[in-house]
């Protein structure tokens, strides 16, 4: 197990230098940079003074030459200085990660406790109508996109009943504190969750469902139906056991998307966390904190395998690291 993870390890070094250079080149050849956006329409802004600003800000580096240098500074875990903000990278993703992170586990946790039971019910009533109005479900939360599905939910419980937060983190007019201002911020939270949970559970409700269709009809589980153990027991112990192993796989990714989803949604809900930051940060060409958030998604998403690989061996004892 530890030569496994070890050489895991190396292989996600050398997989996150490929994913920085390709990063690096995509975020140098957008349109407009940082010095653009900020200098456009100004007519006090002469060519001198543009070249001295790109020179301060390391733009007048070609691709390659600032690629090394940026490498060079991350070894050291030196991201740069985010443009915009005037701080270093980690300390903006370090203000603004909490927010992000809890719309994510929750969300994570909220998608997992729905979409396991109904996949395992819809396998078992296989045709039948709760079957069709799960898969039903599912279907309309994979195809309607989070933007309009969280325009939807705006008009309906915040204009229309007046009973949840159209936007924010918090309730402007009230100085709430203590265990007021949880209670504030979770009721500010729950579009936004929700727009997460039932944009992103048909995937892996429909997982579910499809694994536990073939798992339902190995010979092993009509064998132990013939043997005469109740049906419980039967999808319990035999059944989802086996199940369980595509579906990590499946969860060890979901964080990175679900931090990546989070982009357009607390943008739509004005939530002061990464995805509404790094939206900012497209917008104004602010190449620092850029390469650090993507190298954060980038880090997420190799720890998230390397967790699903190791958790096969506790869903199925069979599987063993030499």
């Amino acid at each position: 197990m530890r030569q496994y993870i070890f050489r895991r390890i190396l292989i996600s070094i050398l997989v996150l230098f490929g994913v920085s250079l390709m990063l690096y080149c995509i975020v140098r050849l957008m349109p407009a940079d940082y010095v653009t956006n900020i200098t456009a329409g100004n007519p006090n802004i002469t060519a001198e003074m543009e070249s001295r600003m790109r020179e301060v800000y390391g733009l007048d580096k070609g691709i390659l030459e600032g690629y090394i240098s940026w490498v060079g500074d991350a070894i050291r875990g030196d991201f740069g200085t985010s443009f915009i903000y005037k701080v270093p990278v980690v300390d903006v993703i370090k203000k603004y990660i909490p927010i992000t992170f809890s719309l994510a586990v929750i969300a994570l946790f909220f998608e997992i406790l729905l979409a396991v039971p109904l996949g395992i019910l819809a396998a078992r009533k296989q045709y039948s109508r709760s079957d069709y109005l799960i898969v039903t479900i599912a279907i309309i939360g994979i195809s309607l996109p989070s933007f309009l599905f969280a325009a939807i939910l705006k008009r309906i419980f915040a204009v229309g009943l007046g009973v949840l937060p159209l936007s924010g983190m918090v309730n402007a007019r009230a100085a709430y504190e203590g265990f007021a201002r949880i209670m504030d911020i979770g009721k500010h939270l729950i579009l936004p969750v929700t727009v997460f949970v039932l944009t992103g559970v048909g995937g892996l409700l429909r997982y579910t469902r499809t694994n536990m269709l073939e798992v339902l009809n190995a010979d092993y589980v009509r064998t132990a139906r013939a043997k005469g153990l109740p049906e419980r027991k039967v999808i319990g112990k035999h059944a989802f056991r086996n199940t369980m192993i595509p579906i990590v796989t499946l969860v060890g990714g979901m964080i990175p998307g679900l931090f990546g989803g989070a982009v357009i949604t607390e943008g739509i809900f004005a939530l002061e966390g990464l995805g509404n930051i790094s939206l900012n940060a497209v917008n104004n060409g602010d190449i620092p904190f850029l390469m650090g958030f993507n190298m954060f998604i980038a880090v997420l998403t190799l720890l998230g395998t390397l967790v699903a690989d190791i958790l096969y061996a506790v869903v199925d004892p069979r599987v063993r690291y030499n």
